[in-house]
Formats: C-alpha cells, structure tokens, sequence
C-alpha cells in the first residue's frame, strides 16, 4: 500500500468513528484507541506535506488565525421566519396557504428552533467548502476555519448527495457543557458567560481556531439547498442529510392538518425543559418542496414556513425615569429605563414604550413596578404593572411637548401612532440619523464610517447632510479625535466604491420616509432615472401597484423640498448612480417571451443564462405557470419542474436548443 493511500484510509477511518461518537453517541472504539489512530495521521501528514487535505481529521483541531472575517454573499438568501403566538396564527397561516394550493396534496414538517447561531455551509463532491455565518440574510462571515473544529459537522460526505449544495443549522452549546464551563470559570477567577447562545456566537468570532476548538460547539442541520435537489419533500431531506453524515435532530415529525401541528407544538412546550440545549418555539414547513416553490417569498419570509414562538419568561424590576430618543424621519420614541435585572441571559437595563399610547395604557407612574419580556425573545418590551405595589405620591408619566433635542413642538396626526418633530432640516439626531441610515450596509455600504464617526463630524461642522461626506478633506478629518491617516484612508475609499452602488440602492439611501429597500427596487424599475420620479405627480404614484396613498404623498413632499433637490444635484455631480443600469438588449428575439432556468449547465451558469435571455428581450420566471415559454432544462433539474412543464404544455428546451436560438 502506498503511503498515499495509507493517509486516505487513516483519514476516512478516523471520520467514520467521529461519526459515531458526536453524531450517533455510538463510539466502537475508546478514546485511547481514537487517539492512537490520530496521532499515527498527525505523523504521516507532517512527514509528507504533499499530501495535505484541508478537510482531514486532523483540521480540527484548529491552528489558522484570522484576523478580519471576509464578507461573502449568500447563493440563495438566508430569509428568516414570519413569528405566530397562537392557534389562530396558525390558522390564518393554514388559511393563506390554502388559498393557493389544495390541502389534499399537502402536509407539514414541524422541527423544533434551535436558539443558537445561523450557519450555511457549502459542499462540493462530498467535501466541506465554506461555512458563513447568516450575518444580514443576504451576506454574511466566513467562518470555515472556526467551523470545520466543530465535530458534529462532517468535513466529508458518505452516500449519494448532490454534486454541489449548502446546508443550512444552527450552531449551539449544550446546557450541560455550558454549565461546566461557567464552573471551570469560576475555578480560574474569570467571569461565567451569560448564555449558551451568545457565548456560541462569540465563539464563531474568535481570530484563533484553536481556542474555538476547545469550546463544546455542536451543530443540528436542518435545511438543504441545492440546484441539484432531486428529493420532493422536507422530510426526505432530512433523512437523505443523515445518511450522508449530517447531525439531524430526531425531533422532527410529519403533521397531517394544523390541528397535529398543534398537538405537537403542545407536546414540546412541556418537554423543552428536558432537552440538553435551549430552543424558542418550533418551525412548521410545508413538507412538499414542489409546492413550496408554488407558494414563495414575500420580501422577507418564506410564505411557506412559520415560527410558532413559545411564551417568553417575564422578570420584574422598578421603572426609573423615561427618556426620549429622535429618529431620523423625527419620530419620538420613549424609552423606559430600569433597575438591571437578568433577562433571557443577558442584563437588561431598557425597554421600549414605543409611544404615548402604550404608556397610557399601561397607566406608568415613576418607581412602578413592572414586568418585562423580550419581544420575539429580542426586544425588551414593559408587558404589565404591579399596582399593589405603586406608592400613593408615585409620579404618574406624562408625554412629553416638546422635542428633546431641538425643543420644537411635537406634531401628531390623527392616522398616526407616534409623534414626530417637524424640524426636519435643524434637528441634530435627525440629521446624523439621515446620514447613519445613508452609510448603512443595505444603503451606501460606505465601509470605513460607522455611526459614531458621523456623529463626531456633524459635531465639528463637517457635515450637516449625506451629500457633504463626499466633499470632506483630510486636513480637517485628521485633526478629529482617534483619527489616524489610515483611519482617513479609509474613508475615502469607502466613499469613492460607493459610487458603484446602483440607483435602487442610492434612492434607499436617501431616506425617503416609508420608501424601503422593496418599494426602492419597483421605483426604480417603473422610474429609470431619479429625474423622472422626481417629475411625477401624486396621481401618477398613486397609479403604481404596491404604491399606495401614504408612499406617494412622502415621495411628493421629499422631492418638493428645494434642498432635497440640492443634495442630490451635488450627489450627481460627484458620480452617484441616478439611472438605472440595463444589460444592452443584443436584439429581441425573445421579446414577450418567458422562461425558466432550472438544473446544471455544461457552458453556462444558471445567471449567465438569465441575463442572456434579458439581453435578447425575454424575461426570467422562478417557477413554471401557464405563462411560461421555454423551461430551459440542465442536467439534475428537480422533477417537480419537468412535471409541471408537461402539465402546461411548456416548451423543454436544452442548452444546445438555446444556443441554437440565439445564433439564428
């Protein structure tokens, strides 16, 4: 035997028995065995670097450094859940879902939520590639090096799995684990962490592997996404993720109607506190992926998935004072702010009382006694007070009149929940909120300018709206507090990419009130420059699907503001993308045309193949209809799509057919 094929032996010996110990808690050799056999692979990999492979056993154990996690973009974005609290949601969840499909040829998967750290993991030919934290949904962390230490996540795969997917879980520590470590903790004078589940995200975090290999991470895979996926249900996913090596929860379970869905959801909410690992509700799917690509995505959820969230605990604590903060469209929110107390793992000092309604209701006086839980297991939020315990000279809280920061006189209409400062363009925290919202990640994207930087510039003069950031100088930026050269540097990079940013983005950026990053995009698209939206009427607006009354009187009244104009006649002049870019129409031949683009392709990738399609006229569909055209098939495209091309009498047409196409 070669010592090639010694190592991959040793290698895939080691991965099996790894298996079997993390995985199915079934170990067939002992420690010192395993050792043994790792030490003997430790050996022949040093004495033979040619051979290294970075998925072997021997990786984990951790040793890269990584000083800055680079950002990378999700394949298929990570969307989170739609939350319910109730058997009615749940209902109103069945009924919305009906109303598309027929509840004969459906059934739902329910798992429980794992309360622990997203991850998307991708694999390629059976081996771990890449594993990214979920980060905005839309791009996140990469986190390989830290991740791959984690023993209940394979580095290889065994069986019959697509060529390429990602996988998707949730990254946890064990209640017991979590224990041991706060007691080690305290042993060496240090600190016991909060929670299990903060304490695994900062673990992902750390520069140094070989630290997150001494953590106790572990992992449950529960999602597989794939342009190969050939399985028809969720539940079939899941078993197919097991025989491969994947650690899946044995929790899940098949439900016929809502009422099993419920039944089920009753049954962990008494068994939660004897699982070893924390969760907050369970997640109900529609089993059949068929019709989970029938039912899609709203903007920001699945329409075929939900969360049922389980109560949150509630602490009591005395209510001190109550301040106010201003948001950048002069929104005033109170804050109420309390005695610490441990909430959910974490100290809780503050709490929303979104407006002066909801203090009303709760009829707050000063020094109150009240009740908190986390909203969405998140938010802190005031749920209810202790009258019994009010004092009879308590201090009832009275609404402020008047801005806090300004002093202008607040304003509130009848339609509206909230009070609002009108002092739009003199008003400090809505102006450095304006600016904040412009550098956002989902906005501008300006690295090298984080909130507290802007602040500090509005505070010396610098700037006193988005526009002047792209007219600063390095004499006067230097001279800031904690200001280096590079620090300035960095800036001015960040400003001059973010000149690349497209015009949907750019009209996000600058904040129009009610206009988020959807209505953005359909503005956009139905308006090719900002000058002729800037030129349309409210009837015209009104007229836009998804454009109702509130959005275009907000988009009227911000471009009738001659300094709005202004600054966005300065953003043209540095180079700010105000049109929308389209790919050049190389003719149309597909003109009226639509398609579907589904499988693996030997030429092309699936997003080459959309844009050549919009570059000769056609349009791109995510799912077969009776409005479809061509279903351009690759090799390992999903059957449900075949199935409903036959069913509409679409044409099935291969990548040799499209390049024919497109050469006559």
């Amino acid at each position: 035997m070669s010592i090639e094929q010694e190592i991959i032996n040793l290698r895939n010996e080691i991965h099996k028995h790894t298996h079997l110990y993390y995985v199915e808690d079934s170990p067939i050799i002992s420690d010192y065995e395993f050792d043994k056999l790792l030490k003997q692979l430790v050996d022949l990999e040093n004495a033979n670097p040619i051979f290294y492979d970075s998925n072997s056993p021997t990786q984990r154990v951790g040793g890269a450094i990584s000083k800055t996690f680079k950002t990378v973009k999700h394949h298929y974005p990570m969307f989170s859940l739609d939350n319910s609290y109730s058997k009615d949601d749940l209902e109103n969840f069945n009924d919305r879902i009906l109303k598309k499909i027929s509840e004969n040829s459906m059934d739902f998967m329910c798992e429980l939520k794992f309360d622990g750290v997203s991850i998307n993991i991708t694999y390629e030919n059976g081996e771990f590639v890449r594993a990214v934290t979920r980060g905005d949904g839309v791009q996140g962390d990469d986190v390989s090096e830290n991740v791959k230490t984690i023993k209940t996540i394979p580095l290889k795969l065994n069986g019959d799995y697509p060529r390429k997917f990602q996988i998707r879980g949730e990254i946890f520590i064990g209640l017991k684990d979590f224990k041991k470590m706060n007691v080690q903790r305290v042993k060496n004078n240090l600190e016991p962490y909060m929670n299990p589940r903060n304490t695994a995200s900062g673990s992902l975090k750390l520069q140094d592997s070989k630290e997150v290999a001494k953590r106790p991470l572990q992992c449950f895979l529960y999602q597989i996404v794939s342009e190969d996926d050939n399985s028809k249900t969720q539940y079939e996913n899941l078993n197919f993720a097991k025989s491969w090596g994947f650690n899946v929860s044995n929790s899940f379970k098949l439900c016929k109607n809502i009422d099993e869905v419920y039944d089920y959801i009753n049954f962990w909410e008494n068994k939660r506190n004897e699982l070893d690992f924390e969760i907050d509700g369970i997640v109900i799917k529609v089993n059949q992926i068929g019709l989970q690509n029938i039912l899609g995505f709203t903007s920001k959820y699945p329409r075929w998935a939900i969360a049922y969230k389980y109560k949150a605990n509630q602490v009591s604590t005395i209510l001190r004072s109550v301040s106010y903060q201003v948001g950048r469209t002069g929104a005033i929110t109170p804050v109420a702010n309390l005695d610490p107390v441990l909430l959910g793992g974490t100290i809780v000092k503050r709490a929303s009382l979104h407006n002066r309604d909801q203090i009303e209701k709760l009829d707050l006086h000063l020094n109150d006694t009240v009740y908190i839980e986390k909203g969405g297991e998140i938010i802190p939020k005031i749920v209810k007070i202790e009258n019994s315990k009010r004092d009879f000279f308590s201090k009832k809280i009275e609404f402020i009149k008047n801005c806090p920061s300004c002093d202008s006189v607040l304003n509130k209409k009848d339609s509206e929940a909230q009070h609002f400062c009108l002092n739009y363009n003199f008003c400090g925290p809505q102006i450095t909120g304006r600016i904040q919202h412009f550098i956002s990640r989902k906005a501008m994207d300006i690295n090298g300018i984080g909130n507290e930087t802007i602040e500090l510039m509005f505070e010396n003069n610098l700037i006193s709206n988005y526009s002047d950031l792209y007219f600063l100088n390095k004499e006067d930026l230097i001279k800031l507090d904690r200001m280096a050269d590079k620090s300035v540097e960095n800036i001015f990079i960040g400003l001059n990419e973010s000149k690349k940013i497209p015009y949907e983005r750019v009209l996000f950026a600058l904040g129009i009130r009610y206009v988020g990053q959807t209505v953005s995009k359909n503005l956009a698209k139905k308006f090719e420059s900002i000058d002729d939206l800037i030129s349309k009427s409210y009837e015209e607006l009104i007229e836009i699907d998804e454009i109702g009354e509130r959005i275009a009187e907000s988009v009227v009244n911000f471009f009738n503001d001659d300094k709005n104009l202004k600054i966005i006649e300065r953003l043209k002049s540095v180079g700010l993308q105000f049109n929308l870019q389209k790919l050049d129409k190389v003719s149309n031949i597909f003109e009226g045309k639509t398609f579907v683009v589904s499988g693996v392709f030997d030429r092309y990738s699936r997003n080459e193949l959309k844009s050549l399609i919009e570059s000769y006229g056609g349009k791109n569909l995510s799912t077969v209809s009776s409005k479809t055209n061509f279903l351009l098939a690759g090799d390992k495209m999903g059957p449900s799509k075949l199935k409903k091309a036959k069913d509409f009498g679409t044409k099935i047409i291969s990548e040799t057919d499209f390049n024919q196409m497109i050469k006559n």
